[in-house]
């Protein structure tokens, strides 16, 4: 039996580079044998942590919104693939706002093991999603059974759309594959 795929698409951009990457991994995935749920948060309704931990002994966020609900899924997965577009050199505001409410995560028995990293850029060079990694692994190391599995950076992308036809593409088709 293959595993659950949970692929979270953090662009507030329809037809993104990054969520086109997404859904190439989502093919490989799917194509392996593996059931995928792939998860946009363009539209939702997602409110910043408010910090007050009650989650932690709760093991659910006080806040009930859509957050909440993906939060859940992100629980039962066994693998989660975020995808971003970089802004700044950095994930996107939306990334970071849903990795900051996973915080009930952390108290319960999380079915996540591998975690993947997608992310577009209109720059090209290997540095530029580098800060976006650095704290998806930040996140990462709250949660001592889960690991990077791997990554994929498609870059020279800045229309929509325009990331169909480059490498990035196989490799997210690839890489979706292989898990």
């Amino acid at each position: 039996m293959g595993k659950s795929v949970l692929i979270i698409s953090t662009s507030p951009r329809l037809g993104s580079n990054s969520e086109l990457l997404a859904s190439e991994f989502a093919r490989g995935a799917a194509q392996a044998g593996h059931e995928v749920e792939q998860i946009s948060l363009r539209g939702k309704e997602i409110q910043f942590c408010r910090g007050c931990f009650v989650c932690q002994t709760k093991k659910r966020c006080v806040i009930r919104d859509d957050a909440d609900q993906i939060e859940q899924k992100m629980e039962k997965a066994d693998v989660l693939v975020f995808a971003t577009p970089i802004y700044y050199y950095e994930m996107s505001g939306q990334m970071k706002t849903m990795l900051d409410r996973g915080n009930p995560l952390y108290t319960t028995d999380y079915a996540f093991r591998d975690v993947y990293l997608i992310c577009t850029a209109a720059e090209n060079d290997d540095h530029v999603w580098e800060r976006a990694k650095s704290g998806l692994e930040g996140w990462i190391a709250c949660f001592p059974k889960a690991r990077l599995a791997g990554c994929v950076f498609g870059g020279d992308v800045t229309e929509v759309n325009t990331v169909t036809g480059k490498p990035a593409m196989e490799e997210a088709y690839e890489m979706g594959k292989k898990i």
